[in-house]
């Protein structure tokens, strides 16, 4: 394999945990039953004054901002039974952020998946059944990449997930929107530190079951290719002492 080929599958093993972690990132911000569990696991009903429906309708109103290419966030709701603008200009500015990173994330997914796509049919297309070994073997060193790394994320979490949780927005943010009080501001009200870690976990747990499935799948066709090679071998040499 030339230097080519070598800088090649290197950026496909790396592809995978990108693209399993971004991928399920990106699931996470859209996914309806993350954000209402959070909303009744916290109580952020009886916190807030809004209504579990107008929770609902919240959080739909905050996943149609960050897909759509509209500007300011303006989201109106219930608040004991008032209607009244959620958010104040310092949280609206820090969702444009938000926003800003999530696409940046969409981006990553989306291109590490055609890439990983990319090599796949080139593959075939050029070698046939003989590319099925190779891509075994790098999706296993993805996979397992992608367990090493999470692995690591995990256990500095553990220790202090805070700190970690606060150095993610210093290094992803150029200003200081992010830094909120839950005295005065909703963003952080109806989504609380416990909030993150559950939506951290449930990331986790999805791009760790990706690379398991992975690397089961690349192990168990590397074993099937050896032992019908065993097979084999052991048939000629039956075949060899016959004759």
């Amino acid at each position: 394999m030339g230097r080519v080929g070598w800088v090649l599958w290197a950026l496909f093993v790396i592809a995978v945990p990108l693209f399993l972690v971004t991928g399920s990132v990106s699931w996470a911000f859209n996914n309806p039953g993350l954000y209402n569990d959070g909303f009744e696991k916290y109580s952020i009903s009886r916190i807030s004054g809004i209504t579990d429906s107008d929770l609902r309708q919240v959080g739909a109103d905050i996943r149609g901002y960050i897909n759509s290419g509209d500007e300011p966030l303006n989201v109106r709701t219930r608040i004991f039974g008032k209607e009244q603008d959620l958010f104040n200009d310092r949280e609206i500015a820090h969702m444009r952020d938000v926003k800003r990173l999530v696409w940046g994330v969409y981006i990553l997914a989306l291109g590490s998946a055609v890439y990983l796509a990319a090599m796949a049919v080139i593959g075939f297309a050029r070698q046939r059944g003989r590319f099925v070994e190779p891509l075994a073997k790098r999706v296993i060193y993805g996979g397992g990449l992608t367990l090493a790394l999470l692995v690591v994320f995990g256990i500095s979490a553990l220790v202090d997930f805070e700190s970690l949780f606060i150095k993610f927005h210093q290094l992803s943010f150029a200003n200081d929107f992010w830094q909120l009080d839950p005295r005065t501001d909703y963003l952080v009200r109806i989504f609380p530190d416990g909030f993150w870690v559950d939506a951290t976990v449930w990331v986790a747990v999805r791009a760790i079951t990706g690379a398991v499935v992975l690397t089961v799948a690349g192990s168990g066709y590397l074993v099937y290719r050896r032992y019908s090679g065993w097979q084999r071998a052991v048939g000629g040499l039956k075949g060899a002492r016959e004759t």
